[in-house]
């Protein structure tokens, strides 16, 4: 497997970041104005789509959701001419939003009103793919569509596949290739991309690298300097280092998303400074944002909630209740590997050692399994843990 040096690549240059989110901003709203007019156009519904789903992955402004499902109700309620389309927009915003049975179900009555083939296939790949379904079938798709097609697009999907088997170097080449032959000025394309080379050596290689990790989430913010995400994953390995102070200054200015993922991790940076009152406080306000969330967005946050409950949020039970939902709704490696862990934390030896058995079957025949958590390690609690109980 060959990852590369510690030397970035000369990344591509794009518009700046602040003109970007102002624009996307504006675009956003035009097109709510115009599908509104006539809530049957839905080559705006798919445009709003792509906006809102941009807003909250960049701005993190979670009410992008909200939006997205009424969105849903307005096209369920317009009579189009033409139904499979509304009906692919729908199962899109399913998907958006985690409801992957409901997402399945609007595909197939697309497909039923004589949806395009091609639109229809890319969004049952996408499905199949967040749902950790037949992913070698996925991944045979996957590579055929972009051999059939080049399009950039298509190696995106086909990268992060391979990262979640364990194929990293390969993945890591065609995210390079993404980025550096990405054919557009926006920065939102290649800040994500930049992202997910972040998690890459982050979080997910084998054997983590977080100086490179750093660089690519410096890049995603040099590309979008709002972006939450970049901002709360590279905080997160500030704290790691100790560096609680960096870890602040790059979480305020993210504060006013309303992510509580940021108020999460400035509760984590104020203890590390041994400001326990602030650090209660962040906490106060990132369980109650976390549970306003999953009452309105259930699938969406789940994993996000058993996160923070597994860890800062302080509650076991809660993580594992949650992580069992996440599973429930797609058997990825990943959400096998978190019921697991918190099903340990929480006490529940018999269901953490059926996890693993069940994570076997389905994932063992993919290099990412060998060294997950799941491949090793304790099944069972000790007897003084079992005793705590």
């Amino acid at each position: 497997m060959r990852l590369a040096s510690d030397t970035e690549p000369a990344l591509p240059t794009a518009t700046d970041g602040h003109i970007a989110v102002v624009n996307l901003e504006s675009a956003r709203q035009a097109a709510w104005h115009r599908f509104w007019r006539d809530p049957q156009r839905t080559e705006v519904a798919e445009l709003i789509v792509e906006q809102e789903q941009a807003t909250a992955q960049f701005s993190g402004h979670l009410e992008a959701f909200d939006r997205l499902e009424t969105l849903s109700r307005a096209l369920a309620a317009a009579e189009p001419l033409q139904p499979a389309q509304p009906l692919l927009v729908k199962a899109q915003i399913d998907c958006s939003v985690h409801r992957f049975a409901d997402a399945r179900a609007a595909l197939a009555s697309a497909r039923a009103e004589g949806a395009a083939v091609d639109s229809a296939d890319r969004l049952a790949l996408v499905i199949d793919q967040a749902t950790g379904t037949d992913p070698h079938a996925v991944l045979a798709a996957r590579r055929a569509r972009v051999q059939r097609s080049g399009s950039w697009g298509e190696c995106i999907p086909l990268a992060a596949l391979l990262v979640d088997l364990g194929e990293y170097g390969e993945a890591e080449h065609v995210y390079l290739q993404g980025l550096l032959s990405y054919p557009d000025v926006s920065p939102f394309a290649l800040a994500s991309l930049c992202f997910q080379l972040g998690m890459l050596w982050g979080e997910r290689v084998d054997t983590p690298r977080p100086t490179l990790a750093v660089q690519w989430y410096r890049s995603a913010i040099d590309y979008v300097p709002c972006y939450v995400k970049a901002r709360v994953h590279l905080a997160e390995i500030c704290l790691a280092d100790g560096r609680s102070a960096d870890a602040r200054e790059l979480l305020l200015p993210a504060l006013a998303s309303g992510d509580p993922e940021v108020s999460w991790r400035l509760g984590d940076a104020a203890r590390a400074a041994g400001d326990e009152a602030e650090a209660a406080a962040h906490l106060r306000i990132a369980r109650t944002g976390f549970e306003a969330l999953l009452a309105r967005h259930l699938l969406a946050f789940a994993d996000h909630g058993a996160e923070f409950y597994a860890g800062s949020g302080d509650d076991a039970a809660r993580a594992y209740e949650l992580a069992r939902i996440n599973l429930a709704n797609r058997r990825t490696l990943r959400a096998f590997e978190q019921a697991h862990a918190t099903a340990l934390d929480a006490g529940q030896a018999q269901a953490a050692s059926r996890l693993r058995e069940d994570a076997a079957r389905r994932w063992g025949n993919v290099r990412a399994f060998q060294h997950s958590s799941l491949a090793d390690g304790p099944n069972q609690l000790t007897e003084e843990e079992h005793a705590g109980t």
